[in-house]
């Protein structure tokens, strides 16, 4: 019998801090959105931001026009400190390109 064995040349990310607990409800909740400023972000966050409000009465969505946008700013210390102080209860970054 042959033993053929498959590498995958991404590589593995080991993951030193786990995510974040996910929310039990968005009952109340208020949502943060941070934009990466890729392919289409300015359609989708704002049409996500409705589409929450409407599907999930009592939510407030903070617009990603609240934050500075661009994968060149949301990553640093100081948008997450800004995160924070927005006293946001989660955080919808996007979008992927």
């Amino acid at each position: 019998m042959v033993k053929l064995e498959f590498f995958d040349p991404a590589g593995t990310l080991d993951a030193a801090t786990p995510h974040a607990p996910r929310l039990e409800s968005f009952a109340g909740k208020r949502i943060g959105m941070l934009s990466n400023g890729q392919w289409q972000a300015f359609r989708m966050l704002p049409m996500l931001k409705t589409m929450l409000e409407t599907d999930f009465p009592g939510v407030e969505v903070v617009s990603e026009e609240n934050f500075p946008q661009g994968n060149a700013f949301i990553g640093n210390e100081d948008v997450a400190q800004l995160v924070k102080d927005s006293g946001v209860d989660a955080v919808i970054i996007g979008n992927a390109a």
